[in-house]
C-alpha cells in the first residue's frame, strides 16, 4: 500500500453532513460520529478523522455505485490478510474512539480484501457498541483487543528479558572493576553495587565530617586507601612520596568527573574552564601567565592602603557589638568583610557589603555554596522539595555572571580609550590578556566567579577558625596579641613591613591551616601506572590528595590533633609534602599570597582592638560545604581591649 499504514489512519478534512460521492478518493472523508471525548471528537472540528486510502468505488452487489443513502465511513484493508501490528495499533485507535458498527455484508460474498471495501455504519449517538464491532480479521472488538493485550506483554516481557541482561552485564563490569583494584588495602564493602556509599550516606546525614572517616582508615589500612563506588574506584593517598608525585608534576590533568561536576551548576555555567577547573594544561598555562603578574607579592603590596582601608570598617562594626554581651556570628562577619575586599580589590566594586545589608552578594554567595553541597545528591534538581534552592543558585549564578560582564566590558573600554586609572587586579589581567592576545570573555567570566567565592569563602573561613582556636587556648592568644602590640602599637595603618614582623600571628594562622583546612585537599587523575608506597594503582584512576587529614596523621605531627603554633618556628622540622593548604606545585592557588596579607592585616587589627570570648553550648564541628566551614559560625562576645600603657600615645 505504499504509505505506512498508521499514517494513513486519520486525517482532518471537511464534509458536508448529506451525501458522498461514488468514488472515494486518497484524503476524502465520509460522514462519522466521533466518540466524545475522544482525540477526534476534540480536534476535528467541523470534519472528521477517517482513515486514508487508496482510490476505490464502494460498490452494491451488482457492481454498480453505492448510492450512500446514509451517510458511511468506508476503509480499505491492507492486502495483508493478517493485520500488522501498526494495523492493530490504528484499528484499536478507531476502535476506542468512534461509536461504529460493521456492516455484516462484504462485498460480492467476500471478506474484505485487496481492491474490497467494507463499510462501518455509525451508530445512533449513545447506543452502546455492539459486542462483534472491530475489525473482522480480528475477529471483533474483544478478540481484537485481546490480541493487542497479547503484543503488549510481549513486548513488556522482552523488554524486562533486555533489563536483566543490561543489569547482568553491569554486574560483570563491577566484579571485573573489583578484582582490577582489590590489591588496594581499604574498608570491606558495605555492598556489591555501592561500594563504601552505604556508610558516606549516613554520615552526611549525621552532617559528620567524611575526611574524619577516611583519617580512621589510614590508621588502620595505611597511607594508600581504595574507595568503592559503582562501578568507580577512587584511591586516596596520603603519603608524601605520593604528594610529590602527582602534584608537584604537571603530567597529572585534573579529575574529569569532580571538576567536569562543577563546569555548570543546575544548567547554568559556574567554574567552567576557569583556573581551578581547567583541565588542558596548556590552556591553563596561558591563563595563570596572565594572572601571575596581578597576584604577585610586589603588585599586591601597592593594595596594602585597601587592606586597611577594608579591615578597619570591620573593626567599626564589631565596636557597635563589643559590649560583652551582644552574641553574634564571627562567621558572618568575617564572610561580608572578606567580600568587600575581594570585590574591591580584585574588580573594582564597593558592594558595602559590611554596611548594607541589603545587598544581595553575600546571600548569592550563601546560595551558590549551598548549591555545590546539594550537587553531590544524585538526582537533587528532580526533588521537589529542592526547586526553590536550585531555582536560587540560578539567579545567584547570573547574577555574579551579569556583573562580572558589566565590569569586564568597562574595564576593557576605560583601557581602549586611554582613560584607565584604576588599581585593581581585573585590569591587570585585561591588559595582559590584550598583549597575549587570548581574550576569552566566558573564560573571563569564569575566573570572575571563581575569585567571587573562593576569593572570600576561604579567606573568611580561615580567620573564623583562627578566632574559634585562639578563644579555646588563651595563653596563646596572650603571647599573639603581646606581639601585635610590639609591632604595631596604637598605630591603626599596617604596611607591609609590618606584616613581616608579625611571625608568630604567621605560626598562628598555618596551625590553622593545618587543622582547619578551608579546602581538605585535590584530585588528580592518572593515565599511567604508578607504585607508591610499595602499593601498584592501576592506570585511568582517580587520585585524592587531603591536607586535613596528613596534618592529623601522627606519623606526619607529633600530637597532631593539639593547636600548637610552634610547629611553624624557623627551627622546628619542615612537613615537607604533608602541608598543602594551598596545593603544591604549578597548580597551586595563585591566590595564595593576598589571601594570607588579607588574614594577617585583619586578625592583628583584631587582636589590637578586642578581647573574644566563645559562647557557650555551641558546636565546634566542621561541615563540608565545598569548603570546611563551622557549623555554627563561631558565635562570640567582645570587649575592647586596652593596649598597654607603654604603646599608648
Amino acid at each position: 500500500m505504499g504509505t505506512p499504514f498508521s499514517d494513513r489512519l486519520w486525517v482532518r478534512c471537511a464534509r458536508q453532513a448529506a451525501g458522498c460521492p461514488a468514488p472515494v478518493p486518497v484524503g476524502t472523508a465520509v460522514r462519522g460520529t466521533p466518540r466524545a471525548g475522544s482525540r477526534a471528537g476534540r480536534g476535528a472540528g467541523s470534519g472528521h478523522s477517517v482513515w486514508l486510502a487508496p482510490v476505490h468505488h464502494p460498490q452494491s452487489t451488482d457492481g454498480s455505485p453505492d448510492p450512500c443513502s446514509n451517510p458511511l465511513w468506508h476503509f480499505v484493508p491492507s492486502p495483508t490478510p493478517v493485520p500488522s501490528w501498526e494495523e492493530a495499533l490504528a484499528l484499536s485507535q478507531l476502535h476506542n474512539r468512534t461509536n461504529y458498527t460493521i456492516s455484516p455484508h462484504t462485498t460480492r460474498g467476500h471478506p474484505p480484501g485487496p481492491g474490497r471495501a467494507a463499510a462501518l455504519s455509525p451508530c445512533p449517538r449513545g447506543s452502546p457498541r455492539p459486542p462483534s464491532a472491530g475489525h473482522p480479521a480480528l475477529g471483533g472488538g474483544a478478540a481484537g483487543m485481546a490480541a493487542l493485550g497479547g503484543l503488549a506483554a510481549g513486548a513488556l516481557l522482552l523488554l524486562l528479558l533486555l533489563l536483566l541482561l543490561a543489569a547482568g552485564l553491569y554486574c560483570c563490569y563491577v566484579r571485573h572493576i573489583h578484582a582490577k583494584y582489590d590489591h588496594i588495602p581499604g574498608a570491606p564493602r558495605e555492598s556489591f553495587l555501592f561500594g563504601h556509599l552505604p556508610i558516606i550516606w549516613r554520615m552526611m546525614e549525621k552532617q559528620e565530617l567524611i575526611h574524619d572517616l577516611f583519617l580512621q582508615w589510614s590508621e588502620k589500612y595505611g597511607p594508600v586507601i581504595r574507595f568503592n563506588a559503582f562501578h568507580r574506584v577512587s584511591v586516596m593517598i596520603l603519603s608524601p612520596e605520593g604528594v610529590k608525585e602527582f602534584l608537584m608534576s604537571p603530567q597529572y590533568s585534573k579529575d574529569p568527573l569532580v571538576y567536569g561536576r562543577i563546569f555548570n551548576m543546575f544548567g547554568v555555567r559556574f567554574l567552567g574552564n576557569g583556573l581551578v577547573t581547567d583541565r588542558n594544561y596548556e590552556h591553563w598555562h596561558k591563563q595563570r601567565k596572565v594572572m601571575d603578574p596581578a597576584f604577585s607579592r610586589t603588585y599586591l603590596i601597592g593594595l596594602m592602603e585597601t587592606f586597611n582601608e577594608k579591615a578597619e570598617e570591620l573593626m567599626e562594626k564589631l565596636e557597635e557589638k563589643a559590649d560583652g554581651k551582644k552574641e553574634f556570628s564571627m562567621l558572618t562577619m568575617m564572610s561580608r568583610v572578606t567580600l568587600d575586599v575581594i570585590a574591591k580589590i580584585a574588580f573594582g566594586l564597593e558592594l558595602n557589603a559590611l554596611s548594607d545589608d541589603r545587598t544581595p552578594f553575600p546571600h548569592a554567595v550563601t546560595m551558590i555554596m549551598k548549591g555545590m553541597t546539594e550537587m553531590r545528591i544524585p538526582f537533587v534538581k528532580y526533588m521537589p522539595g529542592k526547586q526553590k534552592m536550585i531555582k536560587e543558585a540560578r539567579e545567584s549564578l547570573r547574577l555574579l555572571r551579569r556583573v562580572g560582564k558589566e565590569c569586564i566590558d568597562q574595564r576593557r573600554e576605560a583601557i581602549q580609550s586611554g582613560k584607565e586609572d584604576t588599581l585593581d587586579i581585573l585590569t591587570q589581567i585585561l591588559k595582559g590578556d590584550a598583549l597575549e592576545e587570548t581574550r576569552d570573555d566566558e573564560n573571563m567570566l569564569d575566573n570572575f566567579v571563581t575569585f567571587f567565592v573562593a576569593g572570600h569563602e576561604t579567606t573568611a573561613n580561615q580567620l573564623s577558625f583562627t578566632v574559634m582556636a585562639l578563644a579555646q587556648h588563651p595563653e596563646i592568644m596572650e603571647r599573639v596579641q603581646a606581639e601585635v602590640d610590639e609591632v604595631l602599637g596604637a598605630k591603626r595603618d599596617i604596611s607591609y613591613e609590618d606584616l613581616g614582623k608579625l611571625k608568630y600571628l604567621s605560626q598562628v594562622l598555618k596551625e590553622s591551616l593545618r587543622l582547619y583546612p578551608p579546602v581538605p585537599g585535590t584530585v588528580r587523575w592518572t593515565e599511567k601506572e604508578n607504585v607508591i608506597e610499595g602499593v601498584r594503582i592501576p592506570a585511568n584512576t582517580t587520585v585524592i590528595f587531603s591536607t586535613y587529614i596528613m596534618g592529623r596523621m601522627e606519623r606526619y605531627f607529633e600530637d597532631p590533633l593539639t593547636f600548637n603554633p610552634d610547629r611553624f618556628s624557623k627551627d622546628a622540622p619542615k612537613p615537607y609534602y604533608s602541608y598543602f593548604p594551598f596545593s603544591l606545585g604549578p597548580r597551586s592557588c595563585i591566590g595564595q599570597v593576598f589571601a594570607q596579607m588579607e588574614a594577617k592585616v585583619v586578625m592583628a587589627k583584631l587582636l589590637q582592638r578586642f578581647e573574644f570570648q566563645l559562647v557557650p553550648g555551641q558546636s565546634f564541628k566542621l561541615l563540608d560545604s565545598g569548603t570546611l566551614r563551622p557549623l555554627d559560625g563561631v558565635m562570640c562576645k567582645l570587649k575592647p581591649r586596652s593596649l598597654p600603657k607603654r604603646f599608648q600615645a
